[in-house]
């Protein structure tokens, strides 16, 4: 392919997407579900006019890391911190915390019975099925208001970073052993050390720094942090998380006339509506092209089989009816549309890209991951649709 063939491709790409995410504003239907699907269609339409273009893993990687960032960045921007808001981020906080819990160690089960692998290597293979992604949570519902929105964010948030924890947690050499949990909670405290830290440098530079290029640079030390984090296999998208609450919520946090000296809360208040501006639109690009390609990567024929449908159908069951018992008799909260909005997607392939050979299992592969994408993106969907059908305040 030529430059301008690549150049042409890329822009109508990024015109579709804006296009799906006007489309999804009016019908409910999540735009990420349209984008895997233009993903498959265009590798139905490659594969028969022969035309050979493979998606390295490493490149949906590299998309997959920055959206995630990017994405966790936006919601965080979004989220104010009140003593009124203090039970909802409770609520949220613990439903992702057992949810996550549960539902792992129950398709762990599920697993071991299946394939009689060890329940490590079940576990480890679990999680990413039942983490919930904010990347496609937190755009899908943008429409909805108050406190189901903001649950639903914080919830997809909590999730993927415990997620990811509880990830490290199961890979761990030592896993189902007493030094295990010490070495799990030294991993916690140096995180959040780590955390206020960065947060505390990159919001001295937000406000120091005079040139018009800034926020790029800003980023560039987020995704630099967040990596070398993850090199020490800490969970890094706290990080991202701790810095979008501190900037948002500066007023809040930087009381002290110290803090105030050094980090300049007013200067970083006029500095939150462009760097949301800038986030929320490299949000939009990154995830674009992942599960564009995401979808490319996946070929249809391997696709049309019942075990697959059904295995998908067992786990997405599972998940589902886990969620509604404690939604239904622990939280005691609404259903529609929390039960529904509970979708896999960016994490839940990251995490499994990042399973090592040893704890691999035959059975759990992309195909299978895209499937219970698939189900939980339709389930979400419908939940949006049954939101939508919902009186407003003072409507009869």
């Amino acid at each position: 392919m030529g430059s301008y063939s690549i150049l042409i491709g890329l822009s109508v790409a990024v015109i579709l997407s804006y296009l799906f995410d006007l489309a999804a504003r009016a019908t409910r239907v999540p735009s990420v579900l349209m984008l895997l699907l233009t993903g498959i269609a265009l590798r139905q339409t490659a594969d028969y006019f022969d035309f050979t273009f493979g998606v390295p893993q490493v490149v949906l990687e590299i998309f997959g890391i920055i959206g995630l960032i990017m994405i966790v960045l936006e919601g965080a921007l979004d989220l104010k911190l009140t003593r009124e808001k203090a039970p909802l981020i409770r609520r949220s906080f613990l439903a992702a915390a057992l949810m996550l819990v549960v539902q792992a160690v129950a398709i762990a089960l599920v697993l071991q019975a299946y394939v009689g692998a060890s329940f490590q290597t079940c576990l480890v293979n679990a999680v990413p099925l039942s983490v919930i992604s904010s990347a496609i949570a937190i755009p899908s519902v943008a429409n909805l208001m108050g406190e189901k929105q903001e649950f639903i964010v914080y919830e997809s948030t909590f999730s993927d970073i415990l997620g990811i924890m509880l990830f490290n947690f199961a890979l761990q050499d030592n896993f189902a052993q007493g030094i295990s949990v010490v070495t799990f909670s030294r991993d916690v405290v140096a995180v959040a050390i780590v955390a206020v830290m960065s947060t505390a440098a990159l919001a001295f530079l937000l406000g120091r720094i005079r040139l018009h290029v800034k926020f790029f640079l800003i980023l560039a030390f987020l995704i630099l942090l967040y990596s070398l984090a993850k090199k020490l296999h800490l969970s890094s998208l706290v990080l991202v998380l701790v810095f979008g609450l501190a900037v948002n919520n500066a007023d809040l946090i930087l009381r002290g006339p110290r803090l105030q000296r050094w980090l300049h809360p007013e200067q970083l208040a006029a500095e939150l509506h462009p760097l949301k501006s800038i986030t929320a639109e490299s949000a939009f690009l990154i995830r674009t092209f992942f599960f564009l390609l995401f979808g490319f990567s996946i070929t249809l024929s391997s696709l049309m089989s019942g075990t697959l449908l059904l295995q998908g159908l067992l786990i997405v069951g599972i998940l589902t009816a886990i969620r509604y018992l404690y939604l239904r008799y622990i939280a005691r909260t609404d259903l529609v549309p929390e039960l529904f909005i509970a979708p896999k997607g960016l994490i839940t392939v990251l995490l499994f890209y990042s399973i090592p050979d040893r704890h691999h299992i035959g059975e759990i592969g992309e195909n299978i991951l895209f499937v219970v994408i698939l189900l939980t993106g339709i389930l979400m969907m419908i939940g949006l649709q049954l939101a939508n059908r919902e009186p407003e305040i003072g409507e009869y």
